[in-house]
C-alpha cells in the first residue's frame, strides 16, 4: 500500500470515530506533507529510517515553525504509525522515540465574575429586531457558563437531552462520551424564556422542514452550528469589551476556576468538564489564587501576622 492509500485508510478511520472535520483536515495536511518530503527524496513512507526522521525535524524547525506546531505534526505523525502498525502495514513505529518539543505551559485565560456579569448584560441589550435572538444569545451564554461545555457541545445539544426541572442537560464531548452536565437557576430560567418564546418563534420561519430537535436554532429555524455558536459569542465578547485575547472556550475556562475557587473538589470540577485525565484539570488550580491564599491562611500555623515577628 502506498502511502496516500494509507493515508485515506487512516482518515476514513479517523472520520468513523466522529473525530472533527477541523481535526481530519489538520492530520490530513500534516501527514501528507510528511509523506511529499519522503517521495521526493525516495524513501519508503513504511521504513524511512532515523537519519530521515531527523531531516524532517530539522526541516521543520527550519520553516520557522513554532514548537506547538511541530508538536502537533508529530503527534499526527505518531497516531498515523500506530494506525499503520495495528493494520500491519509497519513493522514499527520509525517516530515513537523522536523528541517532541518541549511546550511552554500556558495558563487558560479566565474571566471575573464581573466580566461574565458585564457579557450578559451586554447580550440583553443587543440590537436586533428579533427578541427571539436575543433570548437565544442569553440562553447560549448561560448555559455555556453554567455547564462548562464546549462549542461543539452547545451546537450538538438536543431538546430530548435537556432536563429543566431537575436543571440538567446531557452533552456528548470528546471522543463521543456523554456525560450529565448541571444547570444553575439562571441558565434554567433563560432557557425556559428561550423554549417559550424565543424557539418557537426561530421554528415558525422553517415551517415547511422538520425539526431535528437541535436545542439553539439560527435565524432560519434551523439548527445554529459550530460555526454559528463562535461567531455569535465571538461578538457579544467584544461588545462586552471583555479581555483581549478572550474567546468562547474562555467561558468554560472561567467555569472551572470559579467552581474551584468557590471550594470544589478537583474531582467533582474534572467530572462536570468531561475530562479524562485528572491532569488535564489540574492546570485549573494555578489560577485560582484566591483559593490558594484562602487555604493557605486556614492551614499554615504562622499564616497570620507580620513575617519575621516574634512573640516575647
Amino acid at each position: 500500500m502506498t502511502g496516500a492509500e494509507a493515508l485515506e485508510a487512516f482518515l476514513g478511520r479517523l472520520a468513523a470515530r466522529d473525530s472533527s472535520e477541523n481535526t481530519r483536515r489538520a492530520y490530513s495536511t500534516a501527514i501528507g506533507q510528511y509523506l511529499e518530503f519522503l517521495d521526493e527524496r525516495h524513501v519508503d513512507w513504511r521504513d524511512p529510517g532515523r537519519a530521515t526522521v531527523r531531516a524532517y525535524l530539522a526541516e521543520l524547525t527550519d520553516r520557522g515553525l513554532a514548537r506547538r506546531s511541530i508538536s502537533s505534526r508529530l503527534a499526527a505523525l505518531r497516531s498515523f504509525y500506530r494506525f499503520a502498525r495495528r493494520e500491519g502495514l509497519v513493522a514499527a513505529d520509525p517516530w515513537s522515540a523522536a523528541l517532541t518539543p518541549r511546550l511552554p505551559r500556558r495558563l487558560p485565560q479566565v474571566l471575573g465574575v464581573p466580566d461574565v456579569d458585564r457579557l450578559l448584560d451586554e447580550t440583553n441589550k443587543e440590537e436586533t429586531s428579533q427578541r427571539e435572538l436575543v433570548l437565544r444569545d442569553v440562553a447560549i451564554v448561560e448555559t455555556a457558563y453554567a455547564a462548562g461545555l464546549r462549542i461543539s457541545e452547545i451546537a450538538g445539544a438536543q431538546l430530548a437531552d435537556l432536563d429543566l426541572p431537575r436543571g440538567e442537560l446531557r452533552v456528548m464531548g470528546k471522543g463521543r462520551k456523554e456525560r450529565v452536565t448541571l444547570l444553575g437557576a439562571p441558565a434554567r430560567g433563560a432557557l425556559a424564556r428561550y423554549l417559550s418564546i424565543g424557539r418557537p418563534a426561530l421554528r415558525a420561519k422553517a415551517a415547511n422542514s422538520p425539526d431535528d430537535g437541535t436545542l439553539f436554532l439560527n435565524s432560519r429555524g434551523t439548527p445554529l452550528g459550530v460555526r454559528g455558536v463562535r461567531y455569535r459569542l465571538d461578538r457579544l465578547m467584544r461588545a462586552a469589551g471583555l479581555p483581549s485575547g478572550s474567546s468562547p472556550h474562555t467561558l468554560r475556562h472561567s467555569f472551572a476556576s470559579h467552581l474551584l475557587e468557590g471550594g470544589a473538589d478537583l474531582r467533582v470540577v474534572q467530572e462536570l468538564l468531561g475530562h479524562a485525565s485528572l491532569g488535564t484539570t489540574q492546570i485549573y488550580t494555578h489560577v485560582s489564587p484566591a483559593r490558594l491564599r484562602s487555604a493557605y491562611r486556614q492551614a499554615h500555623p504562622r499564616s497570620s501576622g507580620s513575617a519575621g515577628s516574634t512573640t516575647p
